[in-house]
């Protein structure tokens, strides 16, 4: 008699630039994952998700893939899983830098980055906008060192858990006011799907920040429903 697989099955893919550390960030997730009791399957390159078998038997699928390109038939299966109640968690380029030409692709991750003013080497608070969500419950604010702040378009309709402030006149000035408070992580839904994005974790350096990484790993546990 064989003993069912009572782990809960996690894709993460991995693609595009490589500066964004995908490879490094996918094992660091990867073990994290599994120590939360997951079955994890790291592929790389986008096509996978035109694999729709695949796909259908994912709990989470976690994007760790920067610019690159979609194809309708692998957008067409990932969209599928999400709204058919398949989590997508994930953070920085790696989720909210892809696939630029595909403005649903964009509506599904909640936001879009457009600019990171100050390049890589910010710091930065990262405020809890939402101290009583599982995500955040008993963390606080952190900080951001030696990394990028991302300026980014978002949607209206996003729970937003953390935020950033934009206050070092980094970059051109002119381009975007001064203080403007920027959603930096939320949640949103996708058809029967949960969605969670940190716009933190520009390499996988900055996830030796504890909080930072904490919140991510909580993300993909909330966006993975039973």
């Amino acid at each position: 008699m064989t003993t069912p697989n009572l782990k809960k099955n996690a894709l993460i893919v991995t693609d595009g630039w490589p500066g964004h550390t995908p490879q490094e960030s996918a094992a660091l997730f990867k073990q994290l994952l599994e120590d939360a009791g997951y079955h994890v399957d790291v592929r790389e390159g986008s096509d996978t998700y035109a694999d729709s078998d695949l796909l259908a038997q994912q709990k989470l699928i976690v994007p760790m893939h920067t610019m690159s390109q979609i194809t309708d038939e692998a957008w067409k299966s990932l969209n599928h899983a999400v709204q058919s109640g398949c989590g997508f968690a994930g953070f920085h380029g790696a989720m909210i830098d892809a696939f630029r030409s595909n403005p649903e692709y964009q509506w599904m991750t909640g936001g879009q980055w457009v600019a990171h003013p100050g390049d890589d080497q910010m710091h930065y608070t990262v405020y809890l906008e939402d101290d009583e969500h599982p995500i955040t419950r008993g963390l606080g604010d952190f900080e951001m060192i030696g990394t990028e702040q991302y300026y980014c378009h978002v949607d209206p309709g996003n729970t937003v858990l953390c935020s950033t402030v934009f206050d070092q006149a980094a970059g051109d000035p002119s381009l975007y006011h001064q203080n403007v408070v920027m959603p930096y992580a939320w949640t949103k839904t996708w058809g029967k799907g949960r969605v969670f994005c940190a716009a933190w974790g520009h390499t996988d350096k900055d996830f030796n920040e504890p909080t930072a990484r904490e919140i991510v790993r909580r993300g993909m546990l909330w966006a993975t429903q039973d």
